[in-house]
């Protein structure tokens, strides 16, 4: 009897394991100073949801993007005024004034045309603004603010 039957199969199963935790959907962490919680896409989705239906500097033509406002998500720890530090999994980082956030925009886009947001179109979690909205939506800093792939939220100067 050959073991060789028994090595392939080992095989496929670590490069299964290795493949599901490649694949494995990363949590967005909001921290309010000492106060931090993880939401995956199941909590981000219970919260409130804004749908709104924008072009975008980075895609073609018009698509619906939904997803809880950022409004909404900070608040979950208490987050009710000063700068925002928003990171990426790729480390960029960007800064918000908590002061510029409404109850509609920005929001966190979980989905876009309907179907969760994969890695490859700067998911799962993109802030995304209604750009089509308003001209105020269509600058320099609102686009620098538009990060995708986003991993935390935190709030600045938090003791």
């Amino acid at each position: 009897m050959q073991y060789k039957f028994i090595q392939r199969p080992l095989a496929a199963i670590a490069l299964s394991f290795a493949a599901s935790i490649a694949s494995a959907e990363p949590g967005l962490v909001v921290s309010n100073g000492s106060e931090s919680i993880t939401m995956d896409s199941s909590a981000l989705n219970a919260l409130p949801n804004v749908f709104f239906e924008t072009s975008t500097i980075w895609t073609d033509g018009v698509i619906s993007f939904s997803g809880p406002s950022l409004h909404s998500i900070i608040e979950q720890v208490g987050i009710t005024d000063g700068e925002l530090t928003l990171t990426a999994i790729n480390n960029y980082v960007i800064s918000v004034p908590v002061d510029e956030i409404t109850e509609t925009a920005p929001i966190v886009a979980t989905l876009m045309n309907g179907a969760p947001l994969t890695r490859r179109e700067k998911g799962p979690y993109w802030l995304v603004y209604p750009y089509d909205s308003d001209p105020m939506f269509q600058s320099e800093i609102v686009y620098g603010r538009s990060i995708w792939q986003l991993v935390s939220i935190e709030r600045e100067d938090a003791e």
